[in-house]
């Protein structure tokens, strides 16, 4: 019998940097084998490693099924395991067998013996039509009735993959030999390997290239910070409307799991895993990525919509059927910079083109009353007052939630991912007015490729817990709640919010509150006078009015009519101009952008004589380098 020859070195993937090393090396055959942009190879590359993990999921729930003597159904079966056609084969008694007692590899070492092209011919005519028919069956083009909710989602998954796009059997082996050694026992737990992870880090790399995939996504640190501050409780739903690859969904799963413990029952996991948490999203290429990592997360059973949630165009809605209408619970980042057609904009009451917009119209709508939304904005949608959708979306967001706190986040956190523009956490909760806001600036926190944001910089631990040596100030929190609950109201527990303490009201150097229902009132205030303005010229006006129609009555001379005209076009435009300083004054009200009024700001006190001076000083010690130099160049 033939059999390949190889030697496979397993080594410990314990470090993000080296995990990223290893893929880039499968991305390097790749691009050697007609998969030469990462438009290619990220897809080509996502379900094969998808079928792999999936692959050691399955065989760990069948002997944790096996432990306790349950019953177990895969969702794949031979020869169309990952253990079955993708694994090396080893002649060697320590290798490992199939249930059925193959050893793995079986099916690839018997392809491999009957000559080149075998394996490609197995892929593309037996293995993918396989698993597409695990969600449309391949006779009727019906959804297959006896698929479970798993296969369907797994047929889905692959239902873009129409052949094997490497060109080389010898590369794709060497690429299957690469992804098998991405066994669990090979990946240390604090820097648990998901499709994610790999994917974005792709796409982060074409974003740098400016490629036509330059996508962006958020900061898995970032995410955490939001996901421990929000702090999800189990029982209630989890949504994004725009999930992208499921990083919010897959780490809320995880903070949920985790505070849930060990003890407790299989109904509960059940309801976890199956009827907590739901995504949509429109991306063809994102939308089977996010299907994968939320089941490679444990979320077997993902509850995502893929379609245009602004639009309501669904391309492919079967596993959003059980919904519910609003969630308890919104962790997300909303695109922002792009521009909406009037399809969109017909479905929200305030009409834009600008993406963010509208997506923070649909958040506001999708929110159950009580529940708690944290998102990633751009800054521009903050401050921006001259735009009448900008100003009545937050003053619906300001009327219909409790804005409690905006994080301003440092410029760069996106910046390696192909977008520059600055960005803050927003943190609210329907069902009460915004009375106040607490504002944290990170904007002086320098972050870059080596330095990137981490949940330290938010006062969290690695595992959601608050640190005790944190740049925020601590503790304000628990002593907020604690008023609040002296005084009779009823509030959501925010013991996971962004800890602050400096002063009772939470100011230090870089956090400040803003009294937002006062900064109301005071508008108002201003605002008074010039609609009293506005309103006493207006009833000048019907005066006016009421005695042009009894001249034109009269026939009057044309010269009388035409000078009363006149006057009541200035008073109208008089009337006009007191409104429109009330609406300016209104609409800076809504501007909420940080800006840290506790900033020390460095201010040069030197005469002129002294900077004067100075330059003449730094001249000279430039001359003297100068010379030592070319003293040095002379020999």
């Amino acid at each position: 019998m033939v059999k390949e020859k190889k030697q496979i070195s397993i080594k410990s993937i314990n470090t993000t940097k080296s995990l990223s090393s290893f893929v880039k090396t499968i991305c390097d055959i790749m691009r050697r084998s007609n998969c030469a942009s990462a438009l290619q190879y990220v897809p080509e590359l996502t379900w094969i490693l998808f079928l792999r993990i999936l692959d050691a999921q399955e065989s760990r729930d069948r002997e944790e099924a096996e432990a306790v003597g349950s019953p177990y159904s895969p969702a794949l079966a031979a020869p169309y395991r990952w253990q079955d056609w993708a694994a090396p084969f080893r002649d060697s008694p320590d290798h490992p067998v199939t249930q059925e007692g193959k050893p793995f590899g079986w099916k690839r070492q018997e392809l491999f013996a009957r000559g080149d092209g075998k394996l490609f011919d197995f892929i593309n005519k037996e293995l993918l039509p396989y698993l597409h028919g695990l969600d449309i069956s391949l006779t009727t083009g019906l959804p297959n009735p006896s698929a479970s909710r798993k296969q369907r989602i797994i047929g889905r998954i692959m239902t873009a993959v129409e052949r094997v796009r490497v060109d080389s059997e010898t590369n794709f082996r060497d690429i299957l030999d690469k992804v098998d050694q991405l066994k669990i026992e090979n990946v240390d737990d604090t820097h648990f390997f998901t499709l994610s992870q790999v994917y974005e880090d792709l796409l982060l790399k074409m974003g740098e290239k400016n490629s036509d995939g330059g996508q962006f996504f958020t900061p898995r640190e970032v995410i955490r910070a939001m996901v421990h501050t929000l702090d999800p409780k189990p029982g209630k739903s989890v949504y994004d409307p725009c999930c992208g690859t499921g990083g919010f969904l897959a780490i809320a799963y995880e903070h949920i799991r985790r505070e849930m413990g060990k003890d407790i029952s299989g109904n509960d996991i059940d309801a976890l895993k199956h009827d907590t948490f739901f995504g949509r999203e429109k991306e063809n290429l994102v939308f089977p990525i996010a299907l994968a990592n939320l089941i490679l997360h444990g979320i077997d059973q993902p509850n995502i919509w893929h379609g245009n949630t602004l639009t309501g165009k669904t391309t492919y809605g079967a596993l959003f059927d059980h919904a519910p209408k609003t969630f308890d619970y919104i962790l997300t980042n909303p695109p922002f910079g792009g521009k909406e057609g009037k399809d969109a904009q017909k479905n929200y009451p305030f009409e834009t083109s600008a993406t963010q917009v509208l997506f923070l119209q649909e958040i506001i709508s999708s929110l159950s009353p009580g529940g708690s939304c944290a998102m990633v904005l751009d800054e521009g949608l903050l401050f921006r007052t001259n735009e009448s959708a900008f100003v009545e979306t937050k003053r619906r967001l300001v009327d219909e939630c409790d804005l409690w706190a905006i994080v301003s986040l440092p410029g760069g956190v996106f910046s390696t991912a192909g977008a520059g523009v600055k960005t803050n956490l927003l943190f609210f909760t329907k069902g009460k007015k915004t009375e106040k806001i607490w504002y944290y600036d990170l904007s002086q926190v320098k972050i870059g490729k080596k330095t990137p944001m981490t949940r330290a910089h938010f006062g969290f631990d690695k595992d959601g817990g608050i640190l005790s040596d944190t740049l925020l100030p601590k503790d304000f929190v628990s002593e907020w709640l604690e008023d609040q609950n002296n005084s009779g109201k009823k509030f959501p527990s925010y013991a996971r919010m962004l800890p602050y303490r400096a002063t009772p009201d939470g100011e230090s150097s870089y956090s400040w509150t803003i009294d937002f229902a006062r900064r109301r009132a005071d508008a108002r205030e201003e605002m008074q006078p010039h609609l009293d303005k506005a309103n006493e010229i207006k009833s000048g006006v019907v005066t006016l009015k009421e005695k042009l129609k009894a001249l034109k009555k009269a026939n009057a001379k044309v010269e009388v009519i035409r000078d009363l005209e006149e006057k009541i076009k200035a008073q109208e435009k008089a009337a006009r101009e007191e409104e429109v300083i009330a609406s300016i004054i209104d609409s800076k009200v809504f501007d909420l952008k940080a800006v840290n009024p506790n900033a020390v700001l460095e201010t040069d006190n030197r005469s002129v004589e002294e900077v004067i001076l100075n330059i003449e000083t730094q001249g000279k010690i430039v001359e003297e380098a100068m010379r030592n130099l070319r003293m040095l160049l002379n020999g």
